[in-house]
C-alpha cells in the first residue's frame, strides 16, 4: 500500500540555486568558534580608510592585495602575517616600500627599516578605537554587508573627531 504523503522527487524547497548559511557572511571556524577577520588599511595619521572582512581561518595575505589596489603610498607597513614574495611584488609595483618583517621560516631573511615600522602601531590604535563601539568588538550583525556598514559609521565617527 502506497503511503500518500511521499513524493517521489521530494528535497529542499523550491529556488535549489540559492545557497543558504555562512558561506558569504564572512563567518569561519577557527578554534574560538565562529569568527571575523577585519582587514584595514589607515592613514599616517592613524583614520582608517579601508575595509574588508574575510572568514576567521583565511589567511590575512588573500584580502591585503585587494585592499592595496589603487593606492598610492611611499611605504606599506605590515606584520609578519602578510610577508610574503607575491604581496611583497604587489607592493613593489604600486611604488612603494615594503616595511614587513620576515618570518622565521624565510631562508634568506628580508631587512625591513625598523624605525619606519614603529610607526604601525598606529594601525593598532585604529583598531582599538574602532572597538570602543560595542558593536565592532561582538558583531552583532549576522550579515557581512550589515557590519561592514556599522564599520564605514564608525570609522567616519573616528575621522569626525
Amino acid at each position: 500500500m502506497p503511503d500518500a504523503r511521499h513524493h517521489i522527487g521530494s528535497g529542499p524547497p523550491a529556488g535549489r540555486e540559492r545557497k543558504r548559511g555562512a558561506q558569504s557572511q564572512a563567518m569561519g571556524r577557527s578554534r574560538g568558534g565562529l569568527t571575523t577577520k577585519v582587514h584595514m588599511v589607515c592613514d599616517t595619521s592613524g583614520r582608517p580608510l579601508r575595509f574588508k572582512l574575510d572568514a576567521g581561518q583565511r589567511h590575512d595575505n588573500l584580502a591585503a592585495k585587494a585592499l592595496l589596489d589603487g593606492f598610492e603610498a611611499q611605504a606599506v607597513l605590515a606584520d609578519k602575517a602578510y610577508d610574503n614574495n607575491d604581496l611583497r611584488q604587489a607592493i613593489a609595483d604600486m611604488g612603494a616600500e615594503a616595511v614587513i618583517p620576515s618570518t622565521r621560516s624565510r631562508k634568506n631573511p628580508i631587512p625591513h627599516d625598523r624605525g619606519i615600522y614603529k610607526q604601525r602601531n598606529l594601525i593598532e590604535r585604529c583598531f582599538n578605537k574602532l572597538k570602543h563601539f560595542r558593536r565592532f568588538a561582538t558583531r552583532y550583525d549576522r550579515r557581512a554587508h550589515h557590519f561592514l556598514a556599522f564599520i564605514h559609521l564608525a570609522a567616519s565617527i573616528i575621522w569626525l573627531r
